[in-house]
């Protein structure tokens, strides 16, 4: 597994740490997610396929890799109206497509059948793979020693289960807050996260629906992504650190 990562910066506005993961840059793309896909995909040759709903920033992750390893891509999505996220995968020549029913679990068989059948690389819905959760891990070293609490935005559940796992391999008796945004992630925390992970971390649903962003977006001067960190914000206190994935708005938005 490639772990040729330098650690992404800590940082403190006001009374808050932020561990900024959002820095890493690949292609365009930022954050955790994309260190986890570009690590997972590096060696295709043929081309790239995942299943992403519809906001989603991993339509636009894997899309901006595949594009910057000059390979063609797919992704498979739920029908409805074209988002954001899903016009900028085009925009980056991803092909799109869509079906109906859009469950999770329908679109990404549909990517599992099709890499099956082409040999493409396929890159598992909501980034479920041993990259995510050994990266994470390797960037919660500087996690500080200052902070009373970590509070991490869960999303598939990928990236705390890292940490999870860091924090009980050095030992440390860190509260960890997790604020889930979308489906339930116990499923994945249970197969990745460490032993008794429950006991590590304490989770609370989102006030807000996953499809709808949060209203105040900014830490200071730092921009948090409106589905996922920004709704972090209203259980953050003094001298808590705040992990940031990334945020759907990096330079490969830019065109």
């Amino acid at each position: 597994m490639f772990n040729g990562f330098d650690l992404t910066p800590v940082q403190k506005i006001g009374h808050i740490w932020l561990k900024r993961d959002d820095l890493f840059e690949v292609y365009g793309v930022n954050g955790g997610k994309a260190r986890a896909c570009f690590a997972y995909t590096r060696n295709s040759a043929v081309g790239l396929l995942t299943a992403a709903a519809r906001q989603s920033p991993q339509s636009v992750i894997v899309a901006a890799i595949a594009d910057g390893m000059g390979l063609p891509c797919r992704i498979h999505t739920v029908s409805g109206a074209i988002t954001e996220e899903l016009n900028r995968a085009r925009q980056l020549s991803a092909e799109l497509i869509f079906h109906r029913p859009g469950y999770g679990s329908v679109i990404a068989r549909r990517a599992f059948d099709e890499a099956a059948s082409t040999g493409w690389t396929l890159v598992p819905f909501g980034m479920e793979c041993s990259e995510a959760v050994l990266l994470a891990a390797h960037q919660a070293a500087n996690i500080p020693s200052a902070a009373q609490r970590l509070v991490v935005p869960v999303g598939s559940g990928m990236t705390l289960a890292g940490i999870l796992r860091a924090l009980r391999q050095k030992g440390r008796q860190l509260p960890v807050i997790g604020i889930v945004v979308g489906a339930d992630p116990t499923r994945r925390l249970d197969k990745w996260g460490p032993r008794g992970w429950r006991a590590m971390v304490e989770l609370h649903w989102s006030r807000w629906p996953y499809k709808r962003p949060a209203n105040d977006v900014q830490l200071g001067q730092v921009a948090l992504d409106p589905i996922y960190e920004a709704k972090c914000a209203p259980y953050l206190a003094d001298e808590d650190c705040l992990w940031i994935v990334g945020h759907r708005r990096s330079s490969s938005w830019r065109g």
